[in-house]
């Protein structure tokens, strides 16, 4: 998990210090999968998936984003029901990150983000995949059935807090929390913020203050950091 995302955050850390940004011609895009799933809640991936091909399309390519499923590609049902057709299975040898967005929390029966937590077989394959795991509002919840925010420093949404923290997280009241190789998001409209600090971090400030100023959205909360 560490070695392509770290490599990548110290030479982009370069670039942002003296201002500069990141180009697909000089370090290859930053390739961003975002998981769906039925009962995925629409704003928590349709926020970061906007922010992120913005950008990419901003810097000429430094940020490429797509949907992937965690089985065949098809349709997924979303939380409110919209349906979105998602045309590939993810695939961590293709991506830097994973954003795991959250749903349906509070039905344990229905679809949404339990029955990925029920997933042992993907659970493990998560777990070994050298990617950086991002998780907005409830997702969080599928990083901690993995076993990937035990000890570590994490945010979900209010209603799930307890939860992170019973399964050994410690949680972090912040909009985003940055713990190194492990970022969350704690609720709904996070992904905004998340998304803007995922290329303010990995591409620099410059081009997250012109995705803002498109978008005329000003980010709230803090991001906490390591």
């Amino acid at each position: 998990m560490e070695r392509r995302t770290f490599l990548r955050a110290s030479a982009l850390s370069v670039g942002a210090a003296t201002g500069g940004a990141l180009t697909a011609e000089a370090s290859g895009p930053l390739r961003v999968q975002v998981l769906m799933f039925d009962g995925v809640e629409e704003l928590d991936f349709v926020a970061p998936l906007e922010v992120l091909s913005l950008a990419g399309q901003m810097s000429g390519g430094a940020i490429t984003t797509r949907m992937v499923t965690t089985g065949r590609p098809g349709t997924v049902t979303c939380s409110y029901g919209t349906r979105v057709a998602v045309p590939g299975r993810w695939s961590p040898e293709d991506a830097d990150v994973l954003v795991v967005p959250g749903g349906g929390y509070t039905d344990r029966t229905g679809p949404g983000v339990h029955r990925l937590i029920a997933d042992r077989a993907f659970l493990r394959e998560l777990a070994a995949a050298d990617v950086l795991p991002v998780a907005i509002c409830t997702g969080t919840m599928v990083l901690s059935a993995a076993g990937m925010t035990r000890g570590r420093n994490a945010t979900t949404h209010s209603g799930a807090k307890a939860d992170l923290a019973a399964q050994g997280a410690t949680v972090i009241n912040a909009r985003v929390v940055d713990d190194g190789d492990l970022i969350t998001a704690g609720g709904i409209t996070s992904g905004l913020e998340l998304a803007l600090w995922l290329i303010e971090r990995f591409v620099g400030a410059r081009l997250a203050q012109r995705a803002e100023t498109v978008l005329e959205y000003e980010r709230r909360g803090t991001v906490w950091r390591a």
